[in-house]
């Protein structure tokens, strides 16, 4: 990671932490969840991790280590490089009292807050992180994800979408990108038992051939298409307590946090390998 660090300024006073104590705290504070200011003293001083936080944040270095990673990652999964397919989804989480007008009501999910939209690849991993505000329709984030996404992702053709973006949020996809998109749509809900009953005696009546796979689908679980993939990446970012809710009063923050959850995830499994 550090090749993706900008080196420390040669002039002034020099420095007394290193990157590497700094980025501990910052996966500290992401796992734990705790305030700023209640960073434990084997850390770096609060403000000092907090301002590497906001440089960091700024000049895209997470982005930049993420993307890094996941290559490497890839290229060790024997896949390529750069992926030619993804899926894109959302997910409302609950603000607390800050962020002014990047914070909103999702009607959908009666949620007050804001919505991480994700890019991932086939493997879960992250390509592009967008938080804005929850009011904003999928159609439209997904439009602001993609236009976030267009430089870094060139072999990218297909996508996966969930129901929600049916409309010119696929339009806009496949007319502006060039994608091709495929909906993922979920499997009809089950009819009670007595319906299907009443049902099948009717079509019994009318010498009609029952169809008792389409009368009566399968229940419980059912692993929808290429869809489980960005649900998983969401868990994984769910383990993490400061993604419990949005505590951030920035966009740019949240989206950070996210990246730095992956950095921490693909440096473990690079490791383990």
């Amino acid at each position: 990671m550090q090749p993706h660090i900008p080196a420390p300024n040669r002039r002034g006073r020099p420095r007394i932490h290193d990157n590497r104590e700094v980025l501990n705290a910052i996966f500290y504070l992401l796992k734990s969840g705790c305030p700023w200011r209640l960073l434990p003293k084997g850390f770096p001083p609060w403000e000092t991790v907090y301002w590497w936080f906001g440089r960091w944040r700024t000049d895209g270095s997470f982005e930049r280590i993420n993307a890094a990673l996941r290559e490497r990652l890839r290229s060790r999964l024997g896949r390529d490089t750069l992926p030619s397919a993804g899926i894109a989804d959302s997910q409302t989480a609950k603000s607390t009292g800050v962020g002014g007008e990047q914070r909103g009501y999702d009607g959908n999910k009666k949620v007050r807050g804001r919505k991480r939209h994700l890019l991932v690849d086939t493997e879960g991993l992250v390509l592009k992180a967008k938080v804005h505000s929850a009011k904003v329709p999928d159609q439209d984030g997904l439009r602001l994800l993609l236009q976030s996404a267009r430089t870094g992702l060139s072999r990218l053709s297909h996508l996966w979408l969930d129901a929600g973006y049916e409309g010119r949020g696929r339009r806009w996809a496949e007319e502006s990108l060039g994608l091709s998109v495929e909906v993922v749509r979920k499997p009809p809900k089950p009819i009670p038992d007595k319906v299907a009953v009443i049902w099948a005696k009717e079509w019994a009546k009318e010498g009609k051939k029952i169809d008792w796979q389409r009368l009566m689908p399968p229940r419980g679980y059912v692993a929808l298409p290429r869809r489980w993939v960005v649900e998983r990446t969401f868990s994984w970012l769910g383990q993490n307590r400061r993604m419990s809710k949005d505590y951030e009063r920035l966009c740019a923050s949240a989206e950070a946090f996210v990246y730095a959850a992956m950095i921490r995830l693909m440096v473990r499994r690079l490791a383990r390998g």
